[in-house]
């Protein structure tokens, strides 16, 4: 079963089942999808899914993180709550110390590495663990890594 027919399941369940955050989370992750579809004017295919919910996740950390610095605890909250929903459709993220021995092995097999080489090598990294790691978390580790060599 396709990631947009579980979300529309799972919606119609929720509607049901009177649970408006579940309910409301999920219209909107079908919304951002019928959008895309619309745009590109065709059925998107599981990795384009997959991409609009993690940009969706990546929005709630972000929204999450502002919410909090204004001291907004009460939005923080539902972000919080939404996020927990989103990544449920999301595999697996790995660990902080799965992705740091992961850089550690690409970086050895690159041989003679500098900071001035981060950008060739965030790109082909993050390709390889699109969708298994956060982004940000993966350029924290690198940066780490680069600036203890």
């Amino acid at each position: 079963m396709s990631l947009l027919a579980i979300i529309e399941n799972q919606m119609k369940d929720s509607l049901k089942n009177g649970d408006q955050l579940l309910s409301s989370t999920l219209r909107m992750l079908k919304s951002d999808i019928m959008y895309e579809k619309a745009k590109t004017g065709k059925e998107p295919s599981e990795e384009t899914v997959l991409e609009i919910i993690t940009r969706a996740a990546k929005r709630r950390k972000e929204s999450i993180a502002e919410f909090e610095k204004a001291s907004r605890h009460d939005l923080a909250e539902r972000e919080k709550a939404e996020l927990e929903i989103i990544e449920k459709f999301l595999p697996e993220q790995m660990s902080g110390d799965e992705i740091a021995a992961y850089v550690d092995k690409y970086i050895a097999g690159l041989g003679e590495f500098n900071k001035a080489a981060f950008g060739k090598v965030m790109g082909p990294l993050m390709k390889d663990l699109k969708g298994k790691a956060d982004g940000a978390l993966v350029k924290q580790i690198l940066t780490e890594k680069l600036e203890s060599k």
